[in-house]
């Protein structure tokens, strides 16, 4: 008789037995209806989450959709102000420029006025009458 109490063949029928034990186990617990129902119940709240997840991604869609939309009229807005402000301030400008020209065109009859007294006044000076 060797030292080894349990030879190699009795070592490798008692790793089989346990295997096909542990086996056996994991079998009979998944043909467990309550595990069966806590597997479908996990499906069951993995769709619905899933069904709030699309949910809440088609909200957010379409709240993003409405603040482009929001965001291009304001921008629409914005380029209206823009323009009339641009036509406001060319208005001005060219009654600025209308009044402008107005008052030269006044300031010169002024000053041909002026002169044409002046060169009067010399002629009077000249022939004395």
């Amino acid at each position: 008789m060797s030292f080894l109490s349990p030879d190699l063949h009795e070592r490798q029928k008692n790793a089989a037995a346990v295997k096909k034990a542990m086996l056996e186990k994991f079998r009979a617990k998944a043909q467990d209806p309550a595990l069966e129902q806590a597997r479908l119940k996990r499906i069951v709240i993995a769709e619905a989450r899933a069904a709030r997840m699309a949910e809440r991604e088609a909200a957010r869609k379409v709240r993003e959709a409405e603040l482009a939309a929001e965001a291009a009229r304001a921008a629409e807005r914005a380029a209206q102000a823009q323009r009339e402000a641009e036509e406001l301030a060319a208005l001005i400008a060219a009654e600025e420029a209308e009044k402008a020209a107005a008052l030269a065109a006044q300031q010169k009859a002024d000053r041909d006025a002026r002169y044409a007294a002046r060169k009067a006044a010399k002629k009077v000076r000249r022939r004395g009458y």
